[in-house]
Order: C-alpha cells, then structure tokens, then sequence
C-alpha cells in the first residue's frame, strides 16, 4: 500500500519530521539555512535518514575522530566500507563489523540475516572476497521464553545466511546477562582476502558517467531502517516490523560473484561500487557523489520495483536487501550490464553524475528533490553531548568483593555452567564453519584461523567485549576489551593487525551513558596504540535502551591477526602427555566484575581492578615470540572464570588430565587478573625454554595421561574428572534452553 505523500506544509504544520528522527532545529536549519524553503515530502524524508545517528554519527564524529587509525601496513582506513590492511605479496586483509540489534529484537531471523547479509557486501564492495564470518551476541539470561526464542532464531539467522551463500562462521562470542532483557545485541563481522590491484571505492566521479542499480528489486521494507536503528527501543515500536528487511542469500551469492568478476574483469570501466545498506538507495548514491564533489540526477521511474505505486520516498528509503549501486564509465556500460545478466541479475542505468554538486531525483517527468549532495552526506548537524561521571562510579567500593565459597570444586562447577562461560558448542556447530576447506583452527579455541590459499600464511580473528568490565570503569574496560582480542590472537600464534569495532550503548543524551561512550572510547584508544592496532572500520549502535533501561556500555572489538608461517598456528588445547603448563602473568584479588562475583551475588559492583597496559604489551610479545621460536605447544588467554576455568578447558576435548600446583590461596584461582596465558611446553624443551625466557613463566604442573582435573592451592585442593566437568560445560546451554519455564 502506498504511503499517502504530505504537503511541504502539511509536514511543518504537523510536525511530521519529528516521527522521522528530525529535531525542530535540524528542521529549521535544513529550512533556513541549507534549501532556503520547506523542504518537500521527498526531501524531508532523505534528511531524516541521512542525519539519523546510523547514518551520520552525529552524536560520535567528535570522539571517533580520536581514534588512531593510521599505520604503514593500513592501505584504507575508516571512511569506505571496509578497512583494508597489507600483508604482504600484494596482498590484503579486509573486514569490518556492524550491528542489527534493533531490528534482531523484532523479527530476530530476518534481522540477524539480513546483518550478515549487509556486512559481506561491505567486504566484496572493497573488492574483497569474502572467507569468514564471526559474530558478538548479547542476550539476557536464558530463563524465559523470550529470550530462548531470540537466541535460537538469530542463530538460525546467521546460520541459514551464511551456510547458504557458503561462507564460513569461524567464531565469534557470546555473553549473557538481564541487561540486554529488551534490546539483545547482535553484531557481525566479515573478512575477506583481495589483491592490491583490486582495491575499489564507493565515489560516483567523472562527469556524464553512468549510475547503475544492480541486484534484487525494491520494495517496501525496511523503509526508515536507519532511524528505527537511531531510537530508543519500548514496546510501543517493537512490532515496527516495516523497518526490518527481509534477506536472500541466493540472491547475495549471484550478486557477489557478480560483482567480484566486474571488479576483477573490467578494472578500466569502473569508477566505483557501494553496499545499499543502511538508508538504501539515498544513502549509497548521496555518500558515492559527495566522496567524488560531484552531483546526481537520477530517474527513479527506472529504479527496478517489486510492488505497485511506489513512491519516490518509499524507492529511496527502502532497506531492501542484496542491492549495489555502480558508476560506470560512460559508453561502457553494455560490457557490464553483460555480466549481471550472466548472473540472471538486473543491471539499470538509473541516473549520470553532474557538475553541480546538487542531488536531484525526477520522478514521472517531475523534479521531486533537489538538494545539494554534501548536505545530506556531510552537513547533518555535529553534537557534543555532555558527559558527567556515573553516580555508581563516584561511590565505587576501591575493595575487592571477596568471594564466599567453601567448597572449591562446587564453584568450578557452577562457574562452568555459567552461561556466559560455558561451551557454546550447540550453538556454533549450527554453523558451517569449514566451507571454503580453508579453516584450519574453527570455533571452540582462542581464535578462529583460516589458511590465505596459495601461501604459508593465514589470518587469526576474533571478536571480544567484557562489558562487566567497561560497566565498572569504562575506560579500563576499552583498554582490556582491545588486549583480550589481542592476547587471543596472539594465543593463535599471530601478530594483531589492526580492530573494527561495534560500539553498542545507551541514549547519548544522557550525560551518564555518554561519559562511558567517550571514557571506553579513550580506552580502545590506547590499548590500539600501545598494541599498535589502529581502528580501520566500525559502526556505532546508540539507543540500545528498552523502556527506558540502557545495556551495559558493551564496545566490541573484531581483530585479525597476521600468521606468518603455518607452523605458527596455535590453538588452545592441551596436545600431550607430560607436556608441562606454564603461567605468564601474575595472580591476585581481581574479583569486582568478575564472574564469580555475578555468580555469588546476581551482579558486579564495586572499583574494577588494576590493569597495565605495558605488562599487556610485553606479556603478548613474550608468547608470541615463544610460540615463533617453537617452544609452545598450546596457548591459552586467561578471561572469564580466571585460572581454574582456563585449566579446565585446555583438557577438554582432549583425553587428557592435569596436575597443577598454585602458590596461593584457593579463592585466587578464579581471579580474573588480565595479561595472562597458560602455555604447554613439551619437558624435551624444558631447560632451553627456561633459559630463554628466564623467570617470565611459572611452572605450574603438567598434563596427564588420567583424565583427572587436579588443582592444588595453598589452602584447598580441586579434583575431578574432566570428562564430569566437561559433561557440566558442555550441557549447560543446552539444558537451560530446554527448560521449560513453569
């Protein structure tokens, strides 16, 4: 059905623009300032997606701009999308994550898939192709139906997308607490390997060049997608299910061989290639002409449409999935239209790019719009929010919460059965994680690992956020965020390259929420120059809010690592017997946020513990450098549960035990003290590992032919078998889905 189109003054009279996303000042300026008049249905319409915060990041450019993003091995940095990064033999990396948190709380499948679906043509847009998926979920605890539904379907989400295009879920995270109650959190991320020479651009230069539109039809959903993604969620928007899309990745598999075999085949025809994702058409063709200061008119009586009576507002803010805008050098455009019709895919000049930096769209014979391009792409209004220190921050107790257990082996139990802790086997084995065949380490270790084919080489990947962390201090929190994906890497045996980021938050208008965007945001910041891992792609998700309750301040970080020698690759399982564990890093009384303190009290509260950047940075170049002269066998990173959880899951999926003694009281091995790995050395390598690395390691056992977990303290002893502990791992989620709540 048509939407019912308003006039110029009927939208100011009724305030419509507000709906929109519009604020009455932006209203005024775009009036006043930028078109000299009210601005038409159509136009109205391409402001309020274009400066909605999806889009402009209105409310973030101050802070984002503080990230570094620069370094030799960096070939595109933010700003395209994707972020591209060298490694070697005219070769590159390219990746980036997004969020669709928004629309995966309303219809969870379609928005999880369509998130996969939009995130790989961010990576073949580059011109890269695509060879891993990876995600980041948050849901709350899995003690009601809801959230149970929510879970399964956005698995089945990434799932049926991925498995069907037959690209390869190779990882990912996932955490739980009733914070994300209304507003789960779903992001993904994709890497993709291309050829220096293929590198492209979304710009839409060259005067009298052509603008194709090619892929799936558009129609009618996710129109306002943006500005959905821009508001606080409340039960009154939850059944907004207009704005969500609906995804085809047979379409999507068409569209990428597609458009890889243009890029590939017609270097000397094509000028530049964009995703329409979010805000569709408008925003794909405005950013395209803005990049290159060049104008747009397009006739969207040709844009290819799926229903009857669609007006130019529907056809321009359309989510519709699997679509790409091109510019095409003028006269070669039959050579490429060719291809996509290989494909059985539409290709249709829609439009030419112009000399006067204005963006007008004809529609029946009629102007409809006519506006300058940069003021939709570039103009949208800059806020610097104000910030003010969380009262909880103000009152944090400096105290470590001390833990209250008296039985030790009842904890470990419990903390495995956690379900942030335990094993998301159920989950991730719904994935294809070997299409391709050139994963080498898949989901279940530190990091994923996939081969670059026709090299010794291959890429480590991760995704990684403790927002427990950055809830008790959001700029430690970053710091660590960023240095847990890199010890992860590094426990894969490679160098961190570079991190895209998914910031997820609150409403940025309120000071509190907006002081732990900046603080984590200075965080990230230093754990990325001290580790030297510039920011090269990210998104930001703001009014991640339901009924008025905000999620943790939850800033993902998606690394990838370079590994240059496939002997490098390291996973974390223990490989055998009599190999001797090993401890870098030291332990203390790191309790506040941790997960025994969530498991003891319902919650975290308190002064988070102490963090070194520098010891981080040494501790990481230790083991890699341990694990490159090949001493180490098996590396893990310590993280949530601390040193009895990370023992505990070195042996499993093993057959083996282990025998370990700890130098301190029994409570500190379920600190979560950071910048620290436990290692397995075959005794072969005992004095020359010990002589090289001095005093770094502590010994602490070894690994057993017994099937036995022993953990010796100072003050308590913990033995089990594995396969009990693992048994209890493995069946958590699995079980707390299934029950059934009375």
């Amino acid at each position: 059905m048509a939407t019912r189109e308003l006039t110029a003054q009927e939208i100011l009279d009724k305030k419509v623009y507000r709906e929109w996303g519009l604020t009455d000042d932006e209203y005024d300026l775009i009036r006043n300032d930028i078109l000299g008049r009210l601005p038409n249905f159509t136009e109205t319409g391409l402001f309020s997606v274009m400066w909605s915060e999806h889009c402009s990041y209105k409310n973030t450019k101050p802070i984002l701009r503080t990230f570094p993003s620069e370094g030799d091995h960096i070939l595109q940095g933010p700003g395209e999308g994707a972020g591209i990064v060298d490694i070697g033999d005219g070769q590159a990396v390219v990746f980036k994550a997004e969020s669709h948190n928004h629309p995966s709380a309303v219809e969870p499948y379609e928005g999880a898939a369509t998130g996969v679906g939009g995130i790989i043509r961010d990576i073949f847009s580059m011109g890269a192709r695509p060879i891993a998926i990876l995600d980041s979920l948050r849901f709350a605890e899995l003690d009601d139906d809801r959230t149970k539904y929510l879970l399964k379907e956005v698995v089945n989400g990434i799932a049926g997308y991925g498995n069907c295009i037959g690209i390869p879920t190779v990882g990912g995270e996932i955490a739980f607490n009733d914070c994300y109650q209304g507003n789960p959190l779903v992001n993904a991320m994709c890497v993709g390997l291309m050829d220096h020479k293929d590198i492209q651009k979304g710009q839409a230069a060259g005067i009298g060049n052509s603008i194709l539109y090619v892929g799936a039809k558009t129609g009618r959903d996710g129109i306002h997608g943006a500005t959905f993604a821009s508001a606080e969620f409340s039960d009154e928007n939850e059944s907004q299910r207009s704005a969500i899309q609906v995804g085809d990745p047979f379409m999507e598999k068409l569209l990428m061989e597609a458009c890889l075999e243009v890029i590939q085949t017609c270097q000397e025809d094509l000028v530049g290639i964009q995703d329409m994702g979010a805000a569709g058409l408008v925003s794909s063709s405005s950013e395209m002409a803005s990049k290159a200061g060049t104008g747009l008119i397009l006739n969207l009586d040709l844009v290819p449409q799926r229903e009857t009576e669609m007006i130019p507002y529907e056809m321009m803010l359309s989510e519709s999935q699997e679509r790409m805008l091109l510019c095409v050098k003028a006269g070669r455009e039959d050579k490429i239209k060719a291809i996509f019709a290989k494909y059985n895919l539409e290709a249709v000049i829609i439009g030419e790019v112009t000399d006067d930096a204005r963006y007008r769209l004809y529609f029946k014979g009629e102007e409809v719009a006519n506006v300058p391009v940069d003021a939709l792409a570039e103009s949208a209004p800059e806020y610097v929010r104000e910030q003010k220190k969380p009262q909880r921050l103000e009152q944090a107790d400096p105290k470590q919460y001390q833990p209250v257990f008296n039985d030790a082996k009842a904890t470990l139990e419990a903390l495995l059965q956690q379900a942030t802790i335990a094993s998301k086997k159920s989950i991730y084995q719904t994935y294809d994680s070997m299409v391709q065949t050139s994963t080498v380490v898949g989901p279940g270790s530190d990091a994923a690992v996939v081969r670059v084919r026709g090299t010794n080489k291959a890429l480590a990947m991760t995704t990684d956020c403790n927002a427990r962390y950055i809830y008790l201090d959001p700029k430690l929190g970053g710091q660590m965020a960023v240095s847990e994906a890199a010890r992860n890497i590094v426990a894969s045996g490679g160098q961190p390259l570079a991190i895209t980021d998914c910031l997820n938050y609150g409403s940025p208008e309120d000071p509190e929420i907006f002081y732990e965007l900046a603080q984590s945001v200075q965080g990230i910041s230093q754990a990325c120059l001290k580790l030297e891992t510039p920011v090269i792609s990210g998104n930001v998700s703001l009014y991640n809010e339901s009924n008025e309750e905000a999620i943790y301040p939850t800033p993902v970080i998606g690394m990838v690592g370079l590994i240059e020698d496939l002997d490098h690759v390291t996973s974390q399982f223990a490989q055998g017997i009599g190999d001797l564990i090993y401890l870098i890093g030291q332990t203390s009384e790191a309790f506040n946020g941790s997960e025994l303190q969530y498991l003891e009290t319902g919650t975290v509260s308190g002064q988070l513990f102490d963090f070194d950047l520098d010891q981080e940075k040494t501790n990481q170049d230790t083991v890699l450098q341990a694990i490159r002269q090949g001493y180490i066998k098996s590396a893990h990173d310590i993280s949530e549960g601390g040193l009895a959880v990370a023992l505990a899951e070195k042996v499993f999926s093993t057959d083996f035990g282990l025998d370990v003694a700890y130098r301190g009281p029994i409570r500190q091995v379920f600190s979560e003290d950071q910048s620290r790995f436990l290692v397995t050395v075959s005794p072969e390598q005992k004095e020359k590992f010990e002589a090289t690395f001095g005093e770094v390691f502590q010994l602490l056992g070894k690994v057993t032919a017994n099937g036995i977990y022993r953990l010796q303290a100072e003050d308590d002893l913990i033995e089990a078998p594995v396969k009990e502990l693992e048994e209890l791992w493995e069946g958590a989620l699995q079980c707390q889905l299934e029950v059934k709540k009375k």
